[in-house]
């Protein structure tokens, strides 16, 4: 399936670097309207609670509210979002890591697939913990690179809505740990709970700074989590996880049939590269039954 709009895959030194570290950093992937039509739409959304639906999206925290307010489903909460779905700035480039810009087994439903997305909003206090990690060996996490092609599983795109620098609550990363074969001797005292915690301190991680409308494309496999935000007004970044077109989804939800008629032919095929009928209903991602 051919990538529409002006989508460059990565460059020879993006390769290199991402191979290297596990991610590399996209700047001014959105323009300034997307920044301001993505913010007006979390404007709204901001108030929402955790369990509480805004239409078909979902304020969810897995971990606690020291987390912050993630909304899931986010591509649900309209046209600035949607359109993010196979954004120009990274859609060929996460198609490439996927290791589906050629032809084979892997691209047969399509050319990746997002089995999660949301939007996150932190204030000061609020951060979360380090997981993932190379050394996990998830599937669907997974690091790869064979015969000159990556085969990575899970591709996230992390773009940030407003500035994002230090004492903002940053992303962190530990540059290479995608590869790791060891679990990291401090992943207890930092790692994702249900008590608040960051990754403020652990040894080898980095903050990742971003200006509003940069990017992080990175595997999942890499060490990351973020540093307490200590600075006053909010961290306000959306997360698009993407895979191979056969994986599915990671929680219970699923889009809306509202979504999938309004998306073009190759955002349905990324939304919903399945065959529907599929339960859970698309508008809860629970069963009422």
């Amino acid at each position: 399936m051919s990538i529409a709009g002006s989508a460059e895959p990565p460059t020879e030194m993006e390769r290199y670097l991402f191979d290297l570290n596990g991610f590399i950093i996209l700047r001014g992937a959105l323009d300034d309207r997307e920044l301001e039509e993505c913010n007006a739409t979390l404007d709204a959304l901001q108030d929402c609670r955790s369990g509480e639906w805004r239409g078909f999206v979902h304020g969810h925290n897995f971990t606690g509210a020291h987390e912050g307010l993630n909304l899931q489903q986010i591509y649900e909460a309209g046209p600035a979002f949607e359109r993010l779905i196979d954004h120009p700035a990274w859609i060929a480039k996460v198609i490439h890591f996927i290791g589906t810009d050629e032809g084979g087994f892997d691209g047969l439903h399509g050319p990746c697939f997002i089995d999660e997305n949301f939007a996150s909003i932190r204030g000061p206090g609020q951060a979360i913990g380090l997981h993932s990690g190379g050394n996990e060996r998830v599937t669907r996490c997974q690091f790869r690179y064979h015969d000159n092609r990556f085969h990575c599983g899970q591709i996230n795109i992390l773009m940030a809505f407003n500035d994002i620098g230090a004492g903002d609550g940053a992303t962190m990363v530990i540059p290479g740990s995608h590869k790791s074969n060891i679990r990291h001797p401090e992943f207890d005292t930092a790692a994702m709970a249900t008590v608040p915690t960051s990754v403020d301190g652990v040894t080898g991680a980095v903050e990742v700074h971003l200006g509003a409308g940069d990017a992080i494309l990175f595997v999942d496999a890499i060490m990351h989590g973020s540093a307490e935000r200590r600075n006053l007004g909010q961290r306000r970044i959306a997360v698009y996880r993407y895979g191979p077109s056969w994986g599915f989804f990671r929680h219970a939800y699923r889009p809306s049939e509202e979504l999938l008629a309004r998306l073009t032919p190759q955002q349905r095929q990324i939304v919903m590269p399945h065959a529907p009928p599929l339960t859970p209903s698309a508008r809860n991602g629970r069963s009422d039954g």
